[in-house]
């Protein structure tokens, strides 16, 4: 019988890291690749809401018959990413790793102050390096990783109350190309995934005053739902995207072409 094609999409004695997992388009992956066979490691910022959450996530994928652990770090604090890097690869190998944590703090570019300005360099941009310092060079060293930014349309569309945040999502890319180049050939591939208009609680408020008329330039004619980038993901973290790097890939039901 001819192979099951499927079985490129299983992740089965992999390790993923998810940061930012707790809910949302994180906790939408992180079940998409436990689903898949990997054993998860869940990222939080720290709080006692946030490793409420994480532990629920942990818990569903264990009720499906998988392996999770929770890992709070907050990622504006310093060395934040070296510890995490530390603390999860104390625990597990990682195979893969999905940056996904990140924040945005929308206001006037004439407003932007330093503390806000450096929070948001240290949880999108900081932080991430350090993570990709401390886990890329071993995945190349077993010739197997998967790395996956989590972008956003903001790289070429920016709002103009968003500045900063739009700013490193385009410095991610840069970065998942740069290091495309530098690992492909040693067996760890690196994309960013880029959302569209998805709906989530951060932004929730936002569409409520913005969506009607956003949808209207989205042509498929509705708003994401972080399910919507499960499948994408999981194609970019297993051997079924092996030959597909340095990829800027849209989830945006057409909005990048419209």
């Amino acid at each position: 019988m001819p192979a099951d094609p499927l079985d490129r999409f299983r992740l089965t004695n992999r390790t993923a890291l998810v940061t930012g997992a707790r809910r949302e388009i994180g906790r939408a992956i992180a079940l998409a690749l436990a689903g898949a066979g990997a054993r998860l490691a869940i990222h939080h910022a720290g709080t006692a809401e946030e490793a409420a959450d994480a532990e629920h996530v942990v818990r569903e994928i264990e009720a499906d018959g998988g392996a999770a652990r929770a890992f709070g770090q907050d990622f504006a604090l310093d060395d934040a990413g070296q510890r995490l890097a530390a603390a999860v690869t104390a625990w597990s190998t990682i195979d893969i790793l999905v940056l996904n944590a990140s924040i945005e703090l929308p206001e006037s570019y004439q407003a932007i102050a330093r503390d806000r300005f450096d929070r948001q360099i240290a949880v999108n941009l900081r932080s991430p390096l350090e993570l990709l310092q401390g886990l890329v060079p071993a995945m190349a060293a077993r010739g197997w990783g998967r790395v996956v930014t989590i972008g956003s349309v903001q790289q070429v569309r920016p709002h103009p109350q968003m500045l900063v945040y739009a700013g490193t999502k385009a410095a991610q890319l840069n970065w998942a190309w740069n290091l495309a180049r530098q690992f492909g050939g040693r067996g760890v591939t690196v994309n960013n995934l880029a959302p569209g208009a998805i709906l989530t609680a951060r932004n929730r408020a936002q569409m409520a005053v913005e969506g009607e008329a956003l949808v209207q330039r989205i042509p498929t004619g509705r708003l994401g739902t972080p399910d919507d980038l499960a499948g994408a993901a999981l194609l970019l973290c297993s051997d079924a995207g092996a030959y597909i790097n340095g990829v800027n890939l849209y989830v945006d039901g057409g909005r990048a072409i419209a």
